[in-house]
């Protein structure tokens, strides 16, 4: 079986883990209190989506490895912040362990790629 070709960001699996772990995010930081509303939940919501927002960046800079690097570089830091937050959720009880446990894995995993691509950006540069 062949792999499809990789047209846009919206086909590499990290985009896409990325993105459904945001979505997860995304509905399940609706039951958080609403005193939440202005720190935590907007906070938490900006930073998983900017994951995925700094990745089609980055897809878009590939003729220029420091551009393309750098915005790989704000996506890891944004994932890395979207941890901190599900750890916050926790400890304040708006998540149960497991969950958290689920989407703070999810990101590990964000993580991983995206320092593998951040350490060897060459075969994702647009060659001039």
């Amino acid at each position: 079986m062949e792999k499809e070709p990789i047209k846009s960001h919206e086909d590499l699996e990290v985009y896409k883990m990325a993105f459904d772990t945001a979505m997860k995010i995304f509905e399940l930081s609706k039951k958080f209190p609403v005193e939440e509303r202005y720190s935590l939940t907007d906070q938490i919501r900006r930073s998983s989506r900017s994951v995925c927002a700094n990745l089609a960046e980055a897809w878009r800079k590939r003729r220029y490895e420091a551009a393309f690097v750098a915005k790989l570089n704000d996506s890891e830091a944004e994932a890395a912040e979207t941890q901190t937050w599900l750890k916050f959720a926790v400890k304040c009880s708006y998540l149960d362990v497991d969950t958290g446990r689920e989407l703070y894995g999810n990101y590990n995993r964000v993580l991983g790629i995206l320092v593998i691509i951040i350490n060897n950006p060459s075969p994702w540069l647009i060659k001039r």
